[in-house]
């Protein structure tokens, strides 16, 4: 259960989320606007964490999205040394690797 005092969670919540929009949402968004099929990618990254955090995490609904996203994000972000580097491009994120696009469909989320 989600308590009231866990206020401190939810501001570390949105600047983890803060942080991630300005690494990835950001420029994420301005290359799915000119390119369909990264929307689409990135929508269909969204709907598989929509699952994920309504049916796999017990008792989603009594915390924050906020928090449930942040909380997602970091755990893939413990997986970033491994991958490619951020796409900076729009070019670059029509070849985005896997982790990249579901950071990014994170911050469509959070947007949401």
């Amino acid at each position: 259960m989600f308590l009231p005092g866990s206020a401190l969670l939810v501001v570390s919540a949105r600047k983890t989320l803060n942080r991630l929009q300005r690494t990835h949402g950001a420029a994420a968004l301005l290359a799915a606007n000119e390119f369909p099929g990264l929307a689409a990618a990135i929508d269909q990254h969204a709907a598989a964490i929509r699952d994920i955090l309504d049916l796999g995490v017990e008792n989603s609904s009594q915390v924050p999205v906020s928090v449930l996203l942040a909380g997602y994000a970091r755990g893939l972000l413990e997986t970033l040394h491994d991958t490619a580097p951020t796409p900076q491009s729009p070019t670059d994120w029509q070849q985005a690797d896997w982790t990249h696009l579901r950071l990014a469909a994170v911050c469509s989320l959070a947007r949401g």
